[in-house]
């Protein structure tokens, strides 16, 4: 499937935007937005959306965050700030969803760090959400996550991590050094969103691997106590990747999940 793109404003200058939308001609159906994590982009996903979209009878939207894939590299001055994916949550993904005229209320599934601006939207925005499902979130930092992406950059730098992300990305490095560098800057370490958290009233699935190596299963405990409605699901056998490591497990998961929950899914 071919990429389209668009170009939306965000913060004063132009923006494109790479997308794809899978099942879009079946009208009426659920919209279900994925959120990449924080070195995908569309062709990252792989053929996941799709199987997703087939099994649960979804409409699926799919789009490479700025700095990501084929969208507008990162500049090479700037460093994105402690507060880069609540401005992905406010800004960007609004501004996409008017661009592509998308009125309804959608379904949000967001993975990693794509899974923390999921709940940054829905927290914001509570009455244009029809629900989420975030897979591995990150609410804070934890030394045990942070280690792993020091050893990311160490693999970057050194083997041949640069290499395989660059099929993905055209600026491979405004997709690594724009997630990895603010990772890892002292001023990120108390960075933490449980605060915002209460304000989620959609249905909400938490998902995480019990061998997730960017962060413990706290993370979605912590869901769990502030937002009632919240269901979870620890997957065995799994690292920070559902949909690569136990696709079918998740995919179920999630089917599951929006038949109970909306009348329409």
């Amino acid at each position: 499937m071919a990429s389209e793109f668009t170009d939306i404003d965000w913060a004063g200058r132009p923006v494109r935007i790479e997308y794809e939308w899978h099942r879009a001609g079946r009208t009426g159906r659920p919209l279900l937005v994925f959120l990449h994590e924080g070195l995908g982009s569309v062709a990252m996903w792989k053929d996941f959306p799709a199987a997703l979209c087939e099994a649960a009878d979804l409409r699926g939207l799919v789009f490479s965050r700025p700095g990501y894939g084929r969208s507008s590299p990162r500049p090479p001055q700037e460093r994105w700030r402690p507060d880069f994916m609540h401005r992905q949550a406010h800004e960007v993904l609004p501004g996409l969803l008017r661009a592509l005229q998308v009125e309804e209320p959608p379904w949000l599934f967001g993975h990693s760090d794509g899974g923390s601006i999921a709940l940054l939207y829905a927290a914001r925005f509570p009455l244009a959400l029809a629900g989420a499902i975030v897979v591995a979130p990150h609410l804070f930092t934890e030394p045990y996550g942070l280690a792993s992406i020091r050893q990311a950059r160490e693999a970057y730098d050194t083997g041949d991590l640069k290499r395989r992300l660059a099929r993905y990305h055209d600026d491979v490095d405004s997709a690594f050094r724009g997630w990895n560098d603010i990772w890892l800057d002292p001023a990120f370490e108390s960075w933490n969103i449980e605060s915002e958290l209460p304000a989620i009233n959609c249905p909400l699935l938490a998902i995480q691997g019990v061998d997730d190596e960017y962060g413990t299963l706290a993370q979605i405990h912590r869901i769990a106590a502030a937002v009632p409605q919240a269901q979870l699901l620890e997957i065995p056998d799994c690292g920070h990747s559902p949909h690569r490591d136990q696709p079918q497990a998740l995919i179920e998961a999630v089917r599951a999940f929006l038949q109970r929950n909306s009348a329409q899914a």
